[in-house]
């Protein structure tokens, strides 16, 4: 595909090869775009439309909202609810399914999403951005269930999110490797600016909150102690670290130039009745599926994240994803 080609030409074009493919796919891709647009908009501007700060709700999972999370959620909904592509929509911001309103015409799919990834950042200036996922919805159902959405990863039509940062970037799957589009702000397009973007197998760089050492299990710690070891320990070679606290933030760099990024299960995680950080169905599903696609792993450390089949909608889990190699040595040492 040429590069500079807009996002509808490039699904148009990737549709044209299904047979009976009726439009509704591009049309849902390009509702997702719009709002993403809307939220670059909104995180560019920040304080200048007053919409940085904390808010006076919490959301499912007993987090406290910011501004953003709130205004992030009711966007997609409103780019997404009216147009005759999806037929449900479930958010990390939301306890329940949203279903969509009585008269609205319904699609052929169902959309997960993180409205606004890494939103702690937001009032410091550092890089966000929006998960998506799609699945298909169930024939003949006007308003899908929670189960209709508990699908393994495997099942998933696309998968993409929307970096916003010194550029806005939108990366997408629709199983067939992964494109990354940048918008133009001048005519407010996404162009396409890179294409079968690959992970890179190796890598001397890595992604943990090292302020939870102390709660890891064995097989974490050694591995982070043989990448601390640099080119004296075991693995021959010096690592750096980084942390952003964004989960789109560290995909990017990982796709960008390799790396593994982990938010490990651990002592207290447990104690609070938590198999892990990450939701399953809103950041491990479509970064997983991302990961995959473009040749890197995605693993719980004892089970491929695609494989998983979920058991609630707001369920977490262990995530370790990244440069192949790196991520089958630490599944090494959770197999030993």
């Amino acid at each position: 595909m040429r590069i500079g080609t807009t996002l509808t030409n490039f699904i148009i074009s990737k549709q044209k090869g299904h047979v009976g493919a009726s439009g509704t796919f591009t049309g849902l891709l390009n509702d997702i775009a719009v709002a993403c647009k809307r939220i670059a908009d909104l995180v560019n501007k920040g304080d200048l439309v007053g919409v940085l700060g904390t808010s006076d709700s919490e959301n499912v999972q007993g987090e406290q909202q910011k501004k953003l999370d709130i205004i992030s959620n009711d966007l997609m909904i409103e780019a997404l609810q009216h147009n005759g592509h999806i037929a449900a929509l479930a958010s990390e911001e939301m306890d329940e399914v949203y279903h969509l309103p009585e008269g609205s015409p319904r699609g052929k799919y169902l959309i997960l999403c993180d409205p606004l990834d890494g939103s702690s950042n937001i009032d410091v200036n550092v890089s966000v951005g929006t998960i998506f996922s799609v699945l298909r919805a169930p024939e003949g159902v006007e308003n899908p269930a929670e189960a209709d959405f508990l699908k393994a990863g495997t099942q998933q039509v696309a998968a993409g999110y929307c970096l916003y940062g010194p550029a806005t970037i939108l990366v997408l799957t629709t199983g067939e490797g992964v494109s990354m589009f940048t918008l133009n702000r001048d005519f407010g397009e996404f162009l396409l600016t890179r294409e079968h973007v690959r992970v890179p197998e190796k890598t001397s760089e890595y992604a943990i909150n090292m302020s939870n050492q102390r709660h890891w299990a064995a097989p974490v710690q050694r591995y982070i102690e043989e990448c601390q070891g640099g080119k004296d320990g075991p693995r021959g070679k010096d690592f750096n670290m980084r942390w952003v606290a964004s989960m789109v933030a560290e995909v990017h760099r990982i796709l960008t130039r390799g790396g593994i990024f982990m938010y490990p299960g651990d002592a207290k995680l447990e104690r609070q009745g938590k198999a892990g950080k990450l939701r399953l169905m809103y950041e491990a599903n479509p970064m997983a599926m991302i990961v995959e696609q473009a040749g890197g792993r995605a693993t719980t450390g004892s089970q491929r994240i695609l494989d998983i089949e979920p058991s609630e909608i707001h369920q977490r889990i262990p995530v370790i994803l990244g440069s192949r190699e790196e991520v089958e040595r630490l599944t090494e040492l959770h197999q030993q």
